[in-house]
């Protein structure tokens, strides 16, 4: 019995799963959303979230000034989260860009979302986001194709409306136009005799 266990295994030993989670962070934070199994979801939620965390307390400290020696940068979280996130663009991007955005969020700035199962060994999928960078959402969500709308035909009724307001602008515009050259003409005749008559 394993007691007091906690986490996955995720069928991967100890250096394969800690190295999985890193590059897995590093594209969630790279790329907003990552498609994924649940179980690798459920494990990479909190590992993120201590990352985000670590960088927020850092830009807050950062912008109150509380640093030691007179430092402007918080070097030492950086080189705490830059031990899981290699990549230098993205460990940037999280204290520059995804600190100040989540700034006033306490916790919960992933959301996994459940997708159903993959047709090839039935295994649980999810994709996984920020809640920051999600594109919002009303009401139920679907995952399938959006239905086409069928056009509704109109009955003659409105079909003869449709065409008199038509023809009446057609009209109107006719008019505007005529009354445009008219105008035109007369300045242009009105501007020799002016200049004839100084």
């Amino acid at each position: 019995m394993r007691h007091l266990r906690a986490g996955r295994k995720l069928k991967r030993t100890a250096s394969h799963r800690k190295a999985m989670l890193n590059n897995m962070a590093t594209s969630l934070l790279q790329h907003k959303k990552i498609a994924t199994t649940e179980a690798k979801a459920k494990e990479l939620r909190p590992f993120v979230e201590r990352l985000i965390t670590k960088a927020k307390n850092a830009y807050l400290a950062e912008q109150a000034g509380q640093l030691q020696n007179g430092h402007t940068v918080d070097i030492h979280a950086r080189r705490t989260v830059g031990r899981y996130i290699k990549d230098k663009a993205v460990l940037q991007e999280l204290f520059d860009a995804i600190a100040p955005v989540v700034e006033n969020r306490p916790g919960g700035y992933c959301r996994i979302i459940k997708t159903g199962t993959r047709h090839g060994d039935g295994g649980r999928t999810a994709v996984i986001e920020l809640v920051d960078w999600a594109e919002t959402q009303d009401g139920k969500r679907t995952l399938g194709r959006k239905k086409k709308r069928k056009e509704v035909p109109q009955n003659p009724a409105q079909q003869r409306v449709q065409q008199q307001v038509a023809a009446s602008v057609a009209v109107a515009v006719v008019q505007l136009e005529e009354a445009e050259v008219v105008a035109e003409e007369t300045a242009s005749e009105a501007a020799p005799e002016e200049k004839a008559a100084e």
